[in-house]
């Protein structure tokens, strides 16, 4: 079964021959090689490239095992080169190649050759491109499938599917998998024996077990703020043990660049500035959260704002936690300073939004509370609210959307309805 991922090769196709060397990033198993090896070449294939001007190694294949050796790849695609028309050099799990970085800024000299290349999150890292391609690499970040892209594979309608998706996520290996046993083996594998050992075997973490203590502490409170100094009183209050803020930091920062949480930031909306701690953490994939907690502490309305989080991203979106300072009077009529959250203020270009989760709104109270942030800001930037379930887009009297996160996933013009 093929999945579309008409995103990622329309961005790829936008690259085409910029001078630069292409490389897609993202978590193991997002479906980086299934992009370049398939989707893309099908791509030049089917725009009249010829087979033998497409030139594609897979270094992590034991046959190619001898090209992990520069001096004997180099002069291999040399030798492959023959004529003046363009080549296009496909290259997978690239960091397994030594000295790539030398034997790809060579090709990327040659007139003739566009150069792509996946790495994997082991070793090959957003922050490894801008080290050693020094301004000559242009990544493509490649996250797991969106809703859509789930629901164009799933079988069934979209309410059992959003079930299925907010339980097992979106890594293509796992919605190709029949069974929930399967499923449930994979990610757990997955998670315990690739992600887990890629990040301590490239940072050397000495104490393994607390770094898997961090990310149990956030799988069980994604969408919650957190720092260093929070987590460093959580491991003293609840598992005794003293680990410093510093260490803490790393392990986040490790997480990050790997791919499998993202951090929001806070802004405030009024003050427009940032504010650096506390902030938040959303995993990349909530099928991967999900094993990691053994599948219990299914909270629907938190997995339901991390996937809000991760489509906006998906959509090339800046997305912050925003903030809105309010003085309001307690009981007593007392001024009491007070901060609104709006769940992400999402920013491209000249486009802003402002976007609440809200699993359900069963009466005006509970849309009160929701709206409370949103019609504080004095801006005119467009405010929606997506709901669990909603017959249809609507406006409130305010002009806000209120919208299913069924139409909002779907819809590709969601936001502009």
């Amino acid at each position: 079964m093929e999945i579309k991922r008409d995103l990622y090769l329309n961005k790829l196709k936008l690259k085409m021959h910029n001078g630069l060397i292409k490389v897609i990033t993202g978590i193991r198993r997002c479906g980086k090689s299934y992009l370049l090896f398939s989707l893309f070449k099908n791509y030049l294939m089917e725009t009249g490239v010829s087979e033998d001007h497409i030139l594609e190694i897979a270094f992590d294949s034991f046959e190619n095992k001898q090209f992990r050796n520069p001096e004997i790849l180099y002069p291999y695609l040399k030798e492959k080169i023959i004529d003046n028309r363009q080549y296009y050099i496909l290259l997978d799990e690239i960091q397994l190649l030594d000295a790539f970085e030398s034997v790809l800024n060579g090709l990327i000299r040659m007139k003739n050759v566009d150069v792509y290349v996946t790495g994997s999150n082991a070793k090959f890292l957003s922050k490894d491109i801008i080290t050693e391609f020094r301004g000559r690499g242009d990544e493509l970040p490649m996250r797991p499938l969106s809703f859509a892209e789930f629901m164009s594979v799933y079988d069934g309608n979209r309410y059992d599917g959003w079930n299925e998706y907010v339980l097992y996520g979106g890594l293509p290996p796992v919605v190709l998998l029949p069974t929930p046993e399967q499923k449930i083996a994979f990610l757990k594998s997955l998670f315990q024996e690739t992600y887990i050992n890629d990040i301590v075997s490239r940072h050397r973490i000495k104490n393994k077990e607390e770094f898997e203590e961090l990310i149990d502490i956030l799988s069980s409170a994604i969408g919650s703020f957190t720092n260093p100094k929070k987590l460093a009183a959580t491991f003293q209050s609840k598992k005794q043990k003293k680990i410093s803020m510093n260490t803490l930091r790393n392990y986040l920062d490790y997480l990050c660049d790997a791919f499998i949480v993202n951090r929001a930031v806070r802004y405030d909306i009024k003050g427009k500035k940032y504010i650096d701690t506390p902030q938040k953490y959303y995993f990349i994939d909530i099928g991967i959260r999900n094993a990691r907690i053994n599948f219990r502490q299914i909270e629907e309305n938190h997995s339901m704002e991390n996937i809000i989080f991760n489509e906006l991203l998906t959509r090339d979106f800046n997305v912050d936690v925003g903030l809105v300072p309010v003085v309001q009077k307690d009981k007593s009529g007392k001024p009491v300073r007070k901060q609104l959250e709006v769940d992400f203020v999402c920013n491209k270009a000249s486009k802003r939004y402002y976007v609440q989760s809200a699993f359900t709104v069963p009466d005006q109270e509970k849309m009160r509370q929701e709206t409370n942030s949103l019609l504080r800001i004095s801006d005119s930037f467009k405010k929606i609210i997506v709901v669990k379930d909603a017959p249809a887009p609507w406006y409130t009297e305010e002009g806000i959307l209120v919208i299913s996160i069924y139409d909002f996933l779907l819809k590709e013009n969601s936001l502009e309805i």
